[in-house]
């Protein structure tokens, strides 16, 4: 270490005080302390050594989730109204299979025929033999993609073009009289017309599915502009929102509820187009594997087809109302709702 500063104290007389004694002091005070002195090599070691020394970090603690956890998660999902409905489902659908059960089962002929209606136990076997291979659920796969490529080409198309002509009067004049003369041609009628005009099958079948889909997506739309409570936009306006603030915070979240059942029917629809036009012109998927079936009078494949058909479209529209829930989160305290 350098040299220590030397420190000077000037001699304040103080009454009372002897002079030798304030002497004594100031010679204390000039005197380098002999502690610091000592202790600073020290302490200055320690700080190195500390330094030196690898710091060791804390082992990092990872929160851990058992099963006991989870479980009491979902049970508190589980309330006494979801376990009645999941009953009543359960009920219908249970209904729907006895019936059909007991017609396999006793032959009923009473003006409905069960006699050539394969039975629910040779339809599980045929499941069980073809459910798990790589043609039927390419197949399925085929499917799905269609459905999803033409439904979504009517979001895209419908959403929109329902809330300009639901909020603007020359955009109605413009195209309502197209949507009058096309609405009421069935999807399957289009299945000649779409082959002549688009390039290969698989792009006519997506054009008929989203015809199916589009109508009732686009009519949908536009009610629920019309349904719209015009307070909301004169509030919107008084507050100082322009044209796409009104469409954006007023007017799409005004007429969702509508939009999201234009959505479950055009879904249904479309299902349905598409399921045609691949029994007429396709070469792949649910709805090519049932009519093929039914060429090869194959009954069980026949009803392994349809099974496959309603559990497909019953996930697409619960996957509609899910996603129309997580949007809509007001109308659970609407009036009439299950809170």
């Amino acid at each position: 270490m350098g040299s220590m500063a030397r420190v000077n104290v000037a001699a304040i007389p103080i009454p009372g005080v002897d002079a030798d004694a304030g002497r004594v002091f100031e010679t204390k005070m000039t005197s380098p302390p002999e502690s610091a002195s000592n202790e600073a090599p020290d302490e200055l070691a320690a700080i190195g050594l500390a330094a030196s020394e690898p710091v060791v970090p804390e082992p990092e603690i990872i929160p851990t989730v058992s099963l006991r956890d989870v479980a009491q998660a979902m049970l508190k999902h589980i309330t006494r109204e979801r376990m009645i409905t999941a009953g009543l489902a359960c009920i219908s659908i249970g209904a729907l299979f006895l019936i059909w059960y007991l017609g396999t089962k006793y032959r009923f002929e009473f003006y409905i025929r069960f006699k050539n209606v394969p039975t629910p136990a040779e339809v599980f076997q045929q499941a069980a033999q073809v459910g798990l291979s790589n043609k039927f659920l390419y197949n399925i796969a085929i499917s799905v993609r269609r459905i999803l490529t033409g439904f979504a080409i009517a979001i895209a198309i419908g959403v929109p073009l329902g809330l300009m002509i639901g909020r603007y009067g020359r955009v109605r004049d413009l195209f309502m009289p197209v949507v009058e003369i096309l609405r009421p041609i069935p999807a399957i009628a289009w299945v000649p017309m779409s082959i002549m005009l688009w390039p290969n099958n698989e792009a006519a079948i997506v054009y008929i599915t989203f015809i199916g889909a589009f109508f009732p997506i686009l009519l949908n739309t536009i009610h629920g502009v019309h349904s719209l409570d015009g307070v909301l936009v004169r509030a919107g306006r008084c507050l100082g929102a322009n044209e796409p603030q009104l469409f954006w915070s007023v007017i799409l979240p005004g007429s969702l509820p509508h939009i999201f059942t234009g959505l479950a029917v055009g879904m249904g629809v479309a299902w349905v187009s598409l399921i045609a036009a691949e029994m007429i012109s396709g070469q792949y998927g649910v709805g090519y594997f049932t009519w093929e079936a039914y060429s090869l009078v194959d009954y069980p494949a026949i009803m392994l087809g349809m099974i496959t058909i309603g559990v497909l479209g019953l996930a697409c529209s619960g996957i509609i109302r899910m996603v129309g829930i997580l949007l809509m989160p007001w109308l659970a305290y609407a009036s009439g709702s299950k809170r």
